[in-house]
Order: structure tokens, then C-alpha cells, then sequence
């Protein structure tokens, strides 16, 4: 097991790599940047855009080192220190000295000096000064935003986020692996019955149309029409309102109550549910049907072992093997949520975090969010191969 552990350990730091040059390559290539609207006025003719602007931009950003530059600054952040970007030192006017006790000098630019007793690195010192130099995303420093929340950490912009989806996404993958299975293993073993077509029937539904149909469709019948009709209604997007409004049956509802939150949490939840519960079902039920037709099961059963063991203990444990595959992609689901889902319902979640920073090109944002989904991907493959032992003993991981 120690021995496999540290060879997926290398390969997923490989993987890590490769996918973080693709993505980083993909977003660089991608049209939109910080220059974009300053050039575009620039070319309209507008009064006060200059060369320094565009100049002051392209050092802030980093725009003039070359790509690999930048992608290691990204990446792993290095080179440090100082670096001569368009005329501007990223590290401007910082005078360093240090005198033979250890102590440096410290010269900020409106004249105030400072003694620091030891000879720190200029990353050091860059924050000292209140700037800031990325330590890289490979160590969890994702830079800065630069249109969404412009010139604020990226992570606590990731933190904000990540309740609404951890929330939406967890119980909705509750609910789906819950009832996704005993439906699938009771299809099963009913299998060409009445429950087994109309699920099946579901199911293929469930499956074939998009996310948003559903939405929609819910909004229009949950929000609106419900609404219009004097029935009770759910609100038709955001995580909470922005002032107290009335629900028959319920009464006055108080804006950002829990009843609030929950009133809006119910239909994003039902949409990714339904969705995945199609996709759980089917998986599971073919997975059994091709257990169920094992001899060791014909066997079980011809030793009068009652009905329920032979389905709990001989058939769905071995039907789990393959199962056990589709577990790996809920990790990774659990951080970036569903974006079109999240974007009919204006969930503020990280999915819909990513189509906003790719709508307003902000690329840092959504480099810091594939990055993390990749890794959160190997993660949840690591822990499959190692459930595999887990559900079926015969398996060894060398």
C-alpha cells in the first residue's frame, strides 16, 4: 500500500503539472485580458487613456515577461523579488540593506524608513511594504482578482463562495446516491415490471434533457404560475431576498431567515437531484442485473438463503465495485458545483463564480478554480482505488 501510495503521489504531481500548463496555455490564448477595455477606448478615441495607463496595466499585471515567466510566478512563484516589467520595477522603490549585525533598512516611498533585525527574501519584504508577490498556487496562494473583486485574494473570494455550493451540492449528492440506489437495486430485482418501466422511463428523461430545461420549467410552474394563482410559491432564483415578502400558508417570510434560504434552496436542489438520480439509478440497476445473474448468487439462493441476504449481502455488495468508479467525480462536483444550474437560479455558488469570471475575463479566477478541480479530481480517484480494497478484499494495491 506505501509503495502505491507514493507512486500515485508522483503521477498526480505530474498530472497536476501537465493540466496546469493546458489550462494556463488555453486561458492565455482566450481572447479579454486587463487591456482590453483601456485598448478598446484607446482606439474609440476616448479622452485620458495614455501609454502610461496602458504601461502601468501591462506591469501590474506582468503582461511583458514572457509566458513561462508568468506561468512559473503562477505556478510554483517563482522567479521572486523584483522584476523590471515596461520601465517599473514590480518592487519599486524599496531601497535594501543589510549591515554587518543582520539588521536592514528599510526605505518606503513617502520617506518613512524601518530597521528589521535579520536579512529577509524580497517576498518578504514586498509584504512588509504591503504589497504582495503570489507564493503560487501550488502552495495555495491564487494571486489576486482582477475584475470580480478587484485587487482582493482570490481564496477569500473561493471562501465566500464555497458554502452555497458545498450546501447545494452535498445534499442534492446525498439525496441522488441515497435514493439512486435503492431505486436502481430495486428496479433490479423487479426488473420488467411495472416500477421497472416507469422508472426506467424517468430515468431516460432524467437523463436526455439539460439541466436548465428543468429549471425553467420549475420556475415557471413553482414561481410563476404558483404565484399568479394565489397558491403557495417558491422565490425563482438567488440564495436569499433582499426585503420580507409574503407566501400563502407560510406568511410573512423574513429576508435571509432559514425559512428564507430554504424556501430558495428547494428548487436548484430539486433540479440536481432529479438529474442525478437518473444517472445513480441506471448505473446501479445494470450493475445489478449483471450480478444477479452470477452462480453464486443462483447458489445462495438454492441453500434457502433468505431473499433480503442474498440481495444485501451477495448481490449490491459486488454490484458496488464498479460503483465505487462514479464516486470519484463527486469530490471534484462537491467544490465546483453545477454551473448552468447554478446560473438559471443565480445561485451564488463557485460554478457560478466560473462562468462570471469567464464572462467578465477574469482569468485568474477561473484558473484558481480549474486548478483546484483538477486536483480535487486525482484526489477523489486516489480514494476510489483505495475504496476498492475496501468493498471487495480480493483486490490488492501494490
Amino acid at each position: 500500500m506505501t509503495t502505491f501510495l507514493i507512486r500515485r503521489l508522483f503521477q498526480m504531481l505530474i498530472v497536476i503539472l501537465l493540466a496546469a500548463i493546458a489550462s494556463y496555455a488555453l486561458l492565455y490564448l482566450a481572447p479579454g485580458g486587463p487591456l482590453v477595455a483601456l485598448q478598446q477606448r484607446q482606439r474609440g478615441g476616448a479622452q485620458g487613456v495614455t501609454e502610461e495607463d496602458i504601461a502601468r496595466i501591462r506591469a501590474r499585471f506582468e503582461l511583458d515577461l514572457h509566458p513561462a515567466v508568468r506561468f512559473t510566478r503562477w505556478f510554483v512563484g517563482l522567479p521572486r523579488g523584483p522584476i523590471n516589467l515596461g520601465g517599473q520595477a514590480l518592487l519599486a522603490e524599496m531601497h535594501v540593506g543589510c549591515t554587518q549585525t543582520g539588521q536592514v533598512q528599510l526605505t518606503y516611498p513617502d520617506g518613512r524608513t524601518d530597521i528589521v533585525e535579520e536579512c529577509i527574501d524580497p517576498l518578504t519584504l514586498a509584504e512588509l511594504e504591503g504589497r504582495r508577490v503570489s507564493r503560487g498556487v501550488l502552495f495555495g496562494d491564487f494571486g489576486l482578482s482582477q475584475v470580480i473583486l478587484r485587487d482582493r485574494p482570490i481564496s477569500a473570494l473561493i471562501w465566500s463562495r464555497l458554502p452555497y455550493t458545498l450546501a447545494l451540492m452535498g445534499v442534492s449528492t446525498l439525496l441522488a446516491i441515497l435514493f439512486g440506489v435503492i431505486i436502481g437495486v430495486y428496479s433490479a430485482v423487479r426488473q420488467y415490471s411495472r416500477f421497472d418501466y416507469f422508472m426506467t422511463t424517468l430515468a431516460f428523461i432524467g437523463a436526455s434533457l439539460p439541466t436548465f430545461f428543468f429549471g425553467i420549467m420549475l420556475i415557471l410552474v413553482l414561481a410563476v404560475w404558483a404565484k399568479d394563482a394565489g397558491l403557495p410559491y417558491l422565490p425563482s432564483g438567488n440564495a436569499t431576498a433582499n426585503r420580507d415578502y409574503v407566501v400563502p400558508l407560510l406568511g410573512t417570510v423574513d429576508a435571509g431567515s432559514p425559512l428564507d434560504f430554504l424556501l430558495h434552496f428547494i428548487m436548484p436542489c430539486a433540479v440536481l437531484t432529479f438529474v442525478s438520480i437518473a444517472q445513480w439509478s441506471r448505473f446501479v440497476r445494470a450493475s445489478m442485473l449483471e450480478v444477479l445473474r452470477q452462480d453464486y448468487v443462483r447458489t445462495a439462493r438454492a441453500k434457502g438463503v433468505r431473499e433480503r441476504l442474498v440481495i444485501a449481502k451477495h448481490a449490491l455488495r459486488n454490484a458496488l465495485i464498479p460503483f465505487i468508479t462514479l464516486l470519484a467525480g463527486v469530490l471534484p462536483t462537491l467544490f465546483a458545483g453545477a454551473a448552468v444550474t447554478e446560473a438559471v437560479f443565480n445561485w451564488p455558488g463557485l460554478g457560478q463564480l466560473l462562468l462570471d469570471a469567464l464572462e467578465r475575463f477574469d482569468y485568474m479566477v477561473a484558473m484558481a478554480l480549474l486548478y483546484i478541480t483538477i486536483v480535487l479530481q486525482l484526489v477523489g480517484y486516489l480514494i476510489s482505488d483505495i475504496l476498492y480494497t475496501v468493498v471487495d478484499p480480493r483486490i490488492r494495491l501494490t
